[in-house]
């Protein structure tokens, strides 16, 4: 069958990587794409951005795909499940009333509180003289509502920060539809990943992950999409995997249903576990996570075009159990130098064969293909993966991968997965 992949990062090269390993999968296209997919055997690129609709359903026809699975949020809080559906086309993601889930965190606090599911304490403001009035203490944690692209989220050791924070939201850092602020109770402990895929009826977890959001060593510095990730994370025990399926991700399901949300799709719960062992939930996301996709699929030996048009024609409950690789995956960011502030473009990129020579799947996030050559096109620019039978083994075969490729102005950085190294 030909499945399009909506999407043009590290996340949806390694969703084209993955379906092409199953023998049911002919062909995959990207729509736009990147560097990575273009030069991918069985994998092609169209030049049609994440929002046009109907340049996606056209090519979605056109090549007779069985499957459309969407891998960045904006689409799909614009409602491209909604549109493609109209057309009786098999879309992977939530409609746009799920996608609400990730595209609004004071809609998705709602659903929290009345599901009672365990997470942070929360306020929300629409004007930044009140939101600021109500910080009086710190740290606290100062949340843009909307889509931010992972860098809405301020933690504020000082009242002033936060007050910085909130005044730069209404402002429209984050875009003019921004104007709702979520101030939150800060919470410790270690984040954890959890993706779990349902076609609305079931819902069931892939291997966690953690990742390191921050930009600097010993996760310092601004926020960013994500510099790095590793799976499975020993962090979640058994049981707490159990309490996680049974206190988040089960009443959440529930609750869209009673809601009337027909949801089919990934629901990631951005969990932190604090000192005590208690789960509570900071964030949902509606898709795939990035780069902790990278990680995770890696490790997948189950065809994934089965198990998610098993959620599409919801028969999640009588798939089979997923099927796992032994070991571990550590995924590694090659940045552009800037990254998350502004960076430069159009930079060659070399020494890709010799790290995927080394063992490594590099997978293409902010990259394109000029001519022959692969140059950055992004601030995430590649994700190094490797796979170990232990995270000391992953991690120094991902950065002996890493340490043959070069570009202009190249940032990494060197402790992904320092958290797991001191266990």
């Amino acid at each position: 069958m030909n499945v399009l992949v909506v999407g043009n990062g590290g996340r949806e090269h390694a969703l084209a990587w993955t379906l092409l390993r199953s023998p049911n999968v002919k062909q995959v296209i990207c729509t736009p794409g990147n560097g990575g997919t273009a030069t991918l055997k069985g994998c092609q690129n169209h030049p049609v951005a994440v929002d046009d609709f109907e340049g996606i359903k056209r090519i979605a026809q056109k090549y007779n795909v069985s499957l459309v699975i969407v891998g960045p949020e904006v689409p799909l809080a614009l409602g491209i499940t909604d549109y493609l559906q109209q057309d009786n086309i098999p879309v992977f993601g939530p409609n746009q009333a799920g996608a609400q889930l990730e595209a609004s965190k004071a809609w998705a606090k709602n659903l929290m509180q009345q599901a009672q599911i365990p997470t942070a304490q929360t306020a929300v403001f629409t004007d930044a003289e009140t939101a600021k009035a109500y910080v009086k203490t710190a740290p606290i944690v100062i949340k843009a509502d909307g889509l931010a692209a992972g860098k809405g989220v301020t933690v504020a050791d000082r009242v002033e920060l936060a007050h910085s924070a909130i005044d730069a939201i209404f402002a429209g850092e984050f875009g003019s539809e921004n104007q709702t602020v979520v101030v939150e109770e800060y919470l410790t402990g270690q984040e954890v990943s959890v993706l779990a895929l349902t076609d609305g009826q079931t819902i069931r977890s892939l291997i966690p992950a953690q990742d390191h959001k921050a930009i600097g060593e010993g996760d310092t510095g601004s926020n960013t999409g994500g510099m790095g990730a590793y799976a499975p994370t020993p962090i979640l025990t058994d049981s707490l995997k159990q309490r996680i399926q049974t206190e988040v991700l089960e009443p959440t399901l529930a609750t869209l249903q009673k809601w009337g949300i027909d949801y089919r799709g990934v629901i990631y719960a951005g969990l932190m576990i604090t000192p005590d062992g208690e789960p509570k939930v900071l964030e949902f996301n509606c898709r795939f996570g990035d780069p902790e996709t990278q990680a995770v699929l890696a490790l997948l030996e189950t065809p994934l075009d089965e198990l998610i048009l098993a959620c599409c024609q919801q028969r999640l409950a009588q798939f089979p159990p997923l099927s796992w690789k032994p070991g571990v995956a550590v995924c590694v960011v090659l940045a552009s130098g800037g990254y998350p502030g502004s960076y430069q473009k159009g930079y060659a990129i070399t020494g890709l064969e010799q790290a995927e020579a080394k063992g490594a799947t590099v997978f293409h996030a902010g990259t394109k293909l000029q001519g022959e050559q692969v140059i950055t096109d992004g601030g995430r620019v590649l994700g190094v993966t490797a796979v170990g039978s232990t995270f000391e083994q992953a991690i120094t075969n991902s950065y002996e991968a890493l340490d043959c490729i070069q570009f202009k102005q190249m940032y990494c950085r060197r402790d992904i997965g320092f958290r797991i190294a001191k266990l």
